[in-house]
């Protein structure tokens, strides 16, 4: 039987032939994305290249990436941080991420095979594993890879670096939401999507996934918003 956070991606196999400093990278954007920094919380240079048992110079370039993707921000006296997401923000990734989600689904699902919608169901199945398990680090892992399948069947790498940007800005926020509300009342519309793409249904594959998109950061809107006092 698989792990529930096994790695669904197309392109995981090529991820032993990456060089440190790329693995490095995505080990840090990973601990970006699913929320192991808290949005806020300064942490030191130094600290992470332990936490990362990596040297100092691939830890700063991958800072470095991250810094210029917005994903991190630097703090001074060598400390950096997730940025918080405040209202602005937030309009801002909705409208971004409304646009982008059905394009690149309706992308996808003229593409799609057999394969891919086995695949799609496979991450799906596991994601509601998690959720019965209350696993919130699988739950985060998974439907990001659920998204990301989509986006490396739509073949449109610009619109999917944009789309993957996003998702470093709020994923780190996302994580904080789930704590509070639980996995059980996380829904989604995977399976509406899913069964849009097995008929075959472009248009209805794209709104699907554009509900579960507003559906997911109307939430996460609504969370923020609650814990600062609605400022």
């Amino acid at each position: 039987m698989q792990n529930a956070t096994a790695d669904f991606s197309p392109k995981a196999s090529t991820e032993m032939r990456l060089p440190a400093h790329e693995l490095i990278y995505r080990r840090l954007r990973d601990m970006v994305l699913y929320g192991d920094l808290t949005p806020g919380q300064a942490v030191t240079i130094q600290g992470l290249t332990a936490q990362l048992d990596a040297g100092m110079t691939p830890v700063r370039e991958a800072i470095r990436r991250l810094i210029s993707q917005g994903a991190l921000e630097f703090r001074g006296n060598r400390r950096v941080s997730v940025p918080k997401l405040n209202a602005a923000n937030i309009s801002e990734i909705i409208q971004a991420r409304r646009w982008l989600e059905p394009h690149l689904t309706r992308r996808a699902a003229e593409r799609a095979g057999p394969a891919d919608l086995a695949r799609l169901t496979e991450i799906d199945t596991a994601l509601d594993g998690a959720i019965f398990r209350g696993d919130l680090r699988a739950y985060l892992e998974l439907n990001h890879r659920f998204h990301s399948y989509l986006y490396d069947m739509a073949a449109s790498p610009i619109l999917t670096e944009m789309a993957q940007g996003l998702w470093l800005r709020f994923g780190p926020s996302l994580r904080v939401v789930c704590g509070r509300i639980g996995t059980q009342n996380l829904p989604d519309m995977h399976k509406e999507t899913l069964h849009a793409i097995g008929i075959g249904d472009f248009d209805e594959a794209a709104d699907a996934i554009e509900g579960d998109v507003m559906q997911g950061m109307e939430q996460l809107r609504l969370s923020l918003n609650s814990s600062s006092g609605g400022d």
